[in-house]
């Protein structure tokens, strides 16, 4: 029997952020409802939402390692790396084949075993038969024609979309209309941390411009040991990302760089780094009187948990959209949580339009 304050969700990529995820919902599961401010959480509550009400009924991969096993076993599977936080019990959720279309990388060949006596699911049948209600795309950068594959999968059996990848789904007025059409809310594009690269490297821009410092140039360099990381090796996947990362601060500024002055993205790959990100940014403008001023920054990050953060109000927003039949891109959440949404906001306004779209008082 399905419980209506249940939020139902289908995973797609069973990988480091999806483990972090699902050990999050775990972890929380038993937080003091009445308690307004919870560590490591934006909201303890949104719209009537806890976090525990967010139930996993479906997953889809293509690693051998995973499919056919429940979700609470697969997502410490490898080549998963990131952190264990949370024991996780069988969730009575089998993680599906997926189709691998451009899923998996010539960098990642070696890293993902897939099986090709494993044949691929009919993915909009199992949504429709889980009752699934939003699914989140967790796809490698670059997939996109597997991205588009699950995209119509959602407009086929009438589920909401919450796009956490560099394949532009809520950016795009094409599939907008898709969702329109389909009384269907979509979340996106490209997951942005709870305190990442982009956002640190969103607010720094910004100071410079409240404060009246000229930015002249600046770059963002970030090294992982992760398959995310292993995957961007291949340079052909990474125009959507350097997009997506590139304009986010772009969009802080009151006058862009040029593209020889700004330099935003992955690195390099450092195996023994595992989900551990460090990025490295570097800031070079003139203040007062044209005096010079550089600024460095090093950041060190878990970089699965940090999106986990970001995806547990993501999930509960698109939630109410749906409650209240709101269809097509959420312009608020998708300013607040993601790097590429359809309209860049100041973080901080972002923030209250978020705030303002869970109160009911502002309509996506």
């Amino acid at each position: 029997m399905i419980n209506l304050s249940d939020i139902r969700v289908a995973l797609v990529g069973v990988g480091n952020c999806a483990s972090s995820l699902v050990q999050g919902v775990e972890y929380y599961r038993d937080v003091d409802e009445s308690s307004p401010v919870v560590s490591g959480l934006m909201h303890n509550i949104i719209g009537g939402y806890k976090i525990s009400d967010i139930k996993f009924v479906a997953a889809f991969d293509i690693d051998k390692r995973k499919v056919g096993y429940d979700l609470g076993k697969a997502i410490f599977s490898e080549p998963n790396c990131t952190k264990k936080f949370q024991d996780v019990p069988e969730l009575g959720v089998d993680v599906q084949k997926g189709p691998v279309l451009d899923g998996v990388a010539e960098t990642t060949m070696d890293a993902f075993l897939v099986d090709g006596k494993q044949k691929p699911v009919d993915v909009a049948e199992i949504l429709r038969e889980t009752k699934a209600e939003i699914l989140i795309n967790y796809l490698p950068v670059g997939s996109e024609r597997a991205t588009r594959y699950y995209v119509d999968a959602c407009l086929e059996s009438g589920v909401a979309l919450i796009n956490a990848i560099p394949v532009f789904i809520a950016s795009d007025s094409e599939w907008i209309k898709k969702f329109e059409e389909k009384n269907l809310p979509v979340i996106g594009d490209d997951v942005k941390s709870q305190v990442g690269a982009t956002i640190v490297h969103r607010t720094l821009a910004k100071l410079f411009v409240d404060r009246g410092v000229k930015l002249d140039r600046s770059y963002q360099l970030n090294v992982g040991g992760n398959t995310d990381f292993l995957n961007m090796l291949k340079r052909e996947r990474l125009k959507s990302k350097k997009i997506s990362k590139t304009e986010s601060v772009q969009s802080q500024l009151r006058n862009r760089l040029s593209d020889y002055n700004i330099h935003i993205g992955p690195s390099d790959h450092i195996p023994w780094l595992e989900d551990n990100k460090v990025c490295f940014i570097r800031m070079e403008g003139r203040k007062f009187g044209d005096v010079p001023l550089t600024l460095e920054l090093r950041l060190s990050v878990e970089d699965s948990p940090n999106s986990a953060g970001i995806m547990v109000d993501a999930i509960r927003c698109c939630k109410l959209a749906l409650d209240r039949k709101i269809s097509g891109v959420l312009t608020s959440p998708s300013a607040y949580f993601m790097k590429h949404p359809p309209e860049q906001y100041r973080d901080s306004t972002a923030k209250e339009m978020v705030e303002e779209f869970i109160r009911g008082e502002r309509e996506r």
